[in-house]
């Protein structure tokens, strides 16, 4: 019987061994035209959508991703691509802790390598040196998040840690929403005063009572830091729930670079709940956010963890519905233009931030800011 022979694969400049990886390629899309907002941490998935019986399927800045847990549990993501004919591997299935393609069964182990070819005669090992670009992973608060930049980079930053998690007397349910909308604009969004009289009328605030408002903001390295001085301000159903004892309610906002808001309000020390938000770009202008709701109310936990998510869902989708108005007049005009108010300087120091990590870094950071403004609301 004539021995099994395999066609030699062309070598690739610039690859590892000279051998096709997708580790060595760049391609015109978002992940690699970012400038540095690549080499951060994004949630992939949550903990629980990753396992070892079926692939599960995530972009990041226009990446495809397959995650799977591999033989030790350990969650793993490579690029959602099969070295073979370019089938999606998420389409595929997983045994023994590797992952097959759904096309000719080509089959990758947790760390990207090539360990069966069906076609292929088990003497010829021509798969030896072939693998997938495997990304960094990191699983934290119930989070998958993966690094999609030089991953020597990845050791040298942690994930965002949500506040209070797992912390006594604090509760939290997360919400997964998808959002037409750039990281920016949807950052912008969620730490926007203004619009809630006008877009969460009677759920958030209303219209009809105009009220001025101060606040003072903060800008560092990377971050922006907002708090409010409304004492007499109050929100949706928090006078007889959230603030029984009709105490001030401190109002504070805050942005991480690059995608990430957290908004706390307070009444005392022991009430209160906090909004935290991380965006995940799939495309320029649409986006997956993850949003943990954590409260703590004392005895009224129990209440709070029943009222609270049909409350929130109602006021992200009507959040939803602005930002596909926004965004699709965004795509119709085909261009940025703003005006602003005082109120805007929020978001002119956050926009400060991205569009310098946007363009590489280059030239001369945001200076740290600390200003007062004044609005109505």
């Amino acid at each position: 019987m004539q021995a099994q022979t395999s066609i030699s694969v062309p070598a690739i400049a610039g690859c590892p061994g000279e051998r096709p990886t997708d580790a060595c390629e760049t391609r015109p899309i978002m992940r690699f035209r970012s400038g540095t907002l690549h080499e951060n941490w994004y949630i992939a998935a949550l903990s629980t959508q990753v396992t070892a019986r079926k692939p599960y399927a995530s972009t990041i800045m226009e990446e495809p991703i397959v995650l799977f847990r591999g033989a030790d549990g350990r969650a793993t993501a490579l690029i959602d691509r099969c070295l073979h004919r370019n089938a999606a591997l998420s389409k595929g299935d997983l045994f023994d802790g590797c992952i097959g393609c759904p096309y000719h069964g080509w089959t990758y182990n947790a760390e990207g390598e090539l360990v069966i070819v069906p076609s292929e005669s088990p003497e010829v090992r021509p798969r030896e040196g072939r693998r997938l670009e495997r990304f960094p992973v990191r699983e934290q608060d119930g989070f998958v998040w993966v690094y999609l930049g030089t991953p020597e980079r990845a050791a040298e930053k942690e994930p965002f840690r949500f506040p209070h998690a797992g912390e006594p007397r604090w509760r939290s349910y997360v919400m997964l929403t998808p959002f037409d909308g750039d990281v920016t604009d949807l950052v912008e969004n969620f730490m926007d005063v203004p619009h809630t009289a006008f877009v969460h009328s009677g759920w958030f605030r209303k219209a009809a009572n105009v009220k001025r408002a101060e606040a003072t903001i903060e800008r560092t390295a990377d971050a922006v830091h907002v708090e409010y001085f409304q004492p007499d301000d109050s929100i949706g159903f928090s006078k007889w729930l959230l603030n029984p004892d009709g105490k001030p309610m401190v109002h504070t906002d805050r942005f991480f670079m690059p995608n990430i808001t957290r908004v706390d309000y307070m009444w005392g020390d022991s009430r209160g709940f906090v909004i935290t938000s991380q965006i995940t770009p799939i495309t320029p202008d649409r986006a997956m956010v993850y949003t943990a709701i954590t409260f703590r109310f004392g005895v009224f936990n129990p209440l709070a963890r029943w009222l609270l998510p049909p409350y929130t869902r109602t006021v992200i989708q009507q959040d939803v519905r602005i930002m596909e108005v926004q965004t699709g007049n965004l795509r119709r005009f085909g261009a940025r233009r703003f005006s602003g108010t005082a109120a805007d300087e929020i978001h002119r120091a956050i926009e400060a931030l991205r569009d310098h990590a946007a363009a590489g870094e280059q030239g001369p950071p945001p200076e740290p800011l600390s200003t007062r403004i004044e609005f109505w609301m």
